[in-house]
């Protein structure tokens, strides 16, 4: 089988390795994400002699994923220093001259689930991460969702809790959907990390507040056949019946499917993949782009 490179780069660590086109990862490797220079001197020395023929980038965001744009392949506006207007695909395909696909981490692993794990088999899925941020990705009608540019579906606003007074820590909307919900706002709320938080703390009550009401817009705007959480924050699976519970009073049966009323625990679920779902992705999305999709 075809040897192909994935990128999962992220604003915590980039994970390289390297795989097939069936999904399968054969070595991998992550290290902390400190500046470009050194950071990409990482991921250039791991490629360096591996006969891989496409490379596939899942990347922290914003990005441009629009091929094109003056900025294709761009980190744009991201908060994370150093990294603002950086030139990935670029500074990847300048040193290992293969065709790259790029695409948000989300929409990686989105793409892994739907070709390997949970929703294999479907139409469409979502794929929400929570943890140092909240982010999600789409694969709709078996095509990853692009527009303008590409979803930002972490940032939406959603109801306040009743008994909230967290201002929210996002620089640039404050209270919305990852300023309320993402690892950082349970932390600066009830002061300390979400995972030394017990499992009966309220803490998690009110995640699932939030988490449920992202859901509830997912739900009547894309209407996906199967919604994976994962990151850090989703590890805590308490969380899980809590959310499904809060999404079906929301839904109120407007939306009458068998899948969001007995069938919501298989509906909302944890990746199949693992850990693995944003390296599988950029495995899919190194195998879009080596058949020129």
């Amino acid at each position: 089988m075809k040897l192909l490179g994935a990128i999962e780069a992220g604003g915590t660590k980039f994970v390289c390795g390297i795989g097939h086109e069936d999904g399968t990862i054969v070595d991998r490797v992550s290290f902390p994400t400190t500046t470009p220079q050194e950071t990409m001197g990482q991921v250039l020395s791991y490629f360096a002699g591996q006969d891989v023929q496409a490379i596939g980038i899942g990347s922290f965001g914003p990005i441009d994923p629009v091929p094109g744009s003056p900025t294709y392949g761009y980190i744009t506006t991201t908060p994370k220093p150093h990294w603002g207007q950086f030139d990935l695909v670029g500074a990847v395909g300048a040193a290992c001259n293969v065709p790259i696909g790029f695409d948000t981490d989300v929409n990686g692993a989105a793409l892994g689930e739907y070709t390997w794990g949970a929703a294999r088999g479907l139409d469409s899925c979502l794929y929400i991460t929570v943890g140092t941020g909240i982010g999600a990705g789409a694969v709709v009608g078996g095509k990853l969702i692009h527009g303008l540019s590409h979803p930002e579906m972490g940032h939406i606003l959603v109801r306040r809790h009743p008994e909230d007074t967290y201002e929210g820590f996002c620089p640039y909307h404050g209270d919305c959907l990852e300023g309320l919900a993402a690892g950082p706002a349970i932390g600066n709320r009830w002061g300390k990390p979400a995972g030394e938080l017990p499992a009966d703390h309220p803490a998690w009550e009110m995640e699932a507040h939030y988490l449920a009401h992202a859901l509830m817009n997912y739900v009547l705007i894309l209407s996906p056949q199967k919604i994976v959480m994962g990151g850090g924050v989703m590890k805590q699976s308490q969380l899980f019946p809590l959310i499904h519970g809060k999404l079906q009073e929301l839904l109120s049966g407007y939306v009458q499917h068998p899948a969001l009323n007995a069938g919501i625990g298989n509906y909302v679920v944890p990746p199949q993949l693992g850990d693995n779902a944003g390296l599988s992705g950029a495995l899919g999305l190194a195998t879009l782009a080596l058949n020129g999709a």
